[in-house]
Parts: structure tokens; C-alpha cells; sequence
């Protein structure tokens, strides 16, 4: 059942992490609940990246989203599990390097919706849906969509930290390639997902995670590239998102709170999870 069918109910808000808030939390966001932050620090002492992680996925949503809007020539993006607003977001960003941009947004978690459509009510270019990214074609289907993007005209699509949140039954690959490959030539798809070179590493934060109720699998970068077939890599390509063009003078995130301090720089440390990812024209 898509989101928009689903009956009207009473929200318990705080009675399980999400993604949503626990992310916005390592980005220096106060919209989150006690129960995410003890998620956060029931999960750092076995996977201390996650810190690093988070903030090196947000400053790769930055260059990607420069790259796509000033060299790229893109005009229109669409956001899977967009998360939280924070400071550059992606319409700001976009409109950084093309005032014209349109943007929509897609999030799962209603306190997503509800501070989106707070900070744009007054922008009649960028809008933020509640649905859930696995139903693909009921989102290209969703008015506000088909409102703001012409799919005759390429299109970015943005799965940025999002597909470790697609387990194999969900078919990540016809999820990510259901707009890609209805897109327009020279349309983009930019991804990004957590990643373990080992593989039993990998299913012991599986593991650890999806016992707390957050849908989640961890990949090896093969598993990652195999659902990219056909198209083309924008240099450097698939990689750390570290080394995906990387920028000393873009703009800095928040800080974190003193509890999550500790654990800045893990990634230094620790080298076999991190975030993998980039950005892929359709030819």
C-alpha cells in the first residue's frame, strides 16, 4: 500500500529509532529523541565510524550536487530519504549554481514531512513528499512529481546514504534504476552506501542494526556495482567518498555534541567500513 493510501493513525513519534533522526544527530541536528541518541551510543562503541560516515556523505552531497548543477548542467533533482533539513540541503546547494533548480524530496519519516513543508512553504520550486523510495512508480505517479519534473529533460536522482536501508528482498537494483532508466539521456543517479571490505564485518552491523527495527544491509563494493550496470561513472568513480573529488574549502558542518566527540576521526583508524559511493550518467 502506498503511503498516500494509508489510513489516518496517531503517531508514536518516540517509541523507536530511525535513521532520520540518529543522522541528523552526527550532522549536529536537535530534532531527534532520546531513543535515537541511545541507539547512537549502543552502536558507536561497536561501529565508531558511523560519526565520520554520516558527516563525509553530507559533504559528499555537497560536491556531488555542485558538480551536477554547475559542470553537469542539471536543473531538476529528485532526493530519496532525504532526511532531516540541515545547512545545505540540496535545493540550496543546487541553487548555489542554478537559481532555476527544482527539487523534490522524498522521506519516509513524517517529521521529515512536517519540517520540510515548515522551511518550504514559500518555495513553489522544491517540495517534500511523505512515500516510501522502494515504491518507485507510485512516487513517479505522485502529482507534486510530475508538478515540478519534466522526465523529457534530464534529471538527477539522489540516493545518498540511503541504499544500505534496501535489503536484497527489496530489489535494490530495480529501486534504484526504476527513474534512471525512464530518465532522459544525460540524466544522473548519485548514490551513496555503507560499506565493509569483510563481509562477516559486514553482516555483524547488519545485524546489530536491523535489531533495533531500522531496515538496514551492509554491502562490499561489488555488491554496490553490480546494481550500476550500463552506466557511465562520473570521475573518479565509484569510491570512499573521501576521494570523490574532495574540497578542503567547502562549507563546514556543525559540530557535534560533546557525546559523539569522542568518536570524530574513527574512519582514520578503522578503514574497512566506510561510505561508498558517486555519481552515474545515463548515456
Amino acid at each position: 500500500m502506498s503511503s498516500e493510501n494509508r489510513p489516518e493513525m496517531p503517531l508514536k513519534l518516540n517509541d523507536k529509532p530511525t535513521s532520520a533522526r540518529a543522522y541528523g544527530w552526527m550532522l549536529g541536528g536537535k530534532d531527534n529523541y532520546a531513543i535515537d541518541r541511545e541507539f547512537l551510543m549502543r552502536t558507536l562503541p561497536h561501529f565508531p565510524e558511523c560519526v565520520d560516515i554520516a558527516r563525509q556523505n553530507r559533504q559528499f552531497l555537497f560536491r556531488a550536487v555542485r558538480y551536477l548543477a554547475r559542470e553537469a548542467g542539471i536543473r531538476q533533482f529528485i532526493d530519496m530519504g532525504c532526511g532531516l533539513p540541515t545547512d545545505d540541503n540540496v535545493h540550496q546547494v543546487a541553487r548555489r549554481f542554478a537559481p532555476d533548480a527544482k527539487v523534490v524530496y522524498v522521506d519516509i519519516d513524517p517529521i521529515v514531512l512536517a519540517h520540510g513543508r515548515a522551511l518550504l512553504a514559500d518555495d513553489s520550486s522544491t517540495t517534500v513528499i511523505t512515500g516510501d523510495m522502494r515504491e518507485q512508480q507510485q512516487l513517479l505517479d505522485r502529482p507534486d512529481v510530475r508538478r515540478l519534473i519534466d522526465f523529457d529533460q534530464p534529471v538527477a536522482v539522489l540516493f545518498l546514504s540511503v541504499v544500505h536501508h534496501l535489503a536484497d528482498a527489496d530489489d535494490p537494483r530495480r529501486v534504484l534504476r526504476t527513474i534512471i532508466d525512464q530518465a532522459a539521456p544525460g540524466s544522473y543517479l548519485g548514490l551513496s552506501q555503507v560499506v565493509a571490505d569483510d563481509p562477516a564485518r559486514g553482516a555483524e552491523m547488519t545485524r546489530h542494526i536491523a535489531d533495533f527495527g531500522i531496515p538496514w544491509q551492509t554491502r562490499t563494493p561489488a555488491e554496490v556495482d553490480a546494481f550500476l550496470d550500463g552506466l557511465e561513472p562520473v570521475e573518479p568513480g565509484m569510491c570512499n567518498l573521501i576521494h570523490w573529488r574532495p574540497d578542503s574549502d567547502q562549507p563546514p558542518l556543525a559540530p557535534v555534541t560533546p557525546e559523539l566527540q569522542p568518536y570524530l576521526g574513527a574512519t582514520e583508524r578503522n578503514t574497512g567500513i566506510y561510505e561508498y559511493g558517486g555519481v552515474l550518467r545515463k548515456s
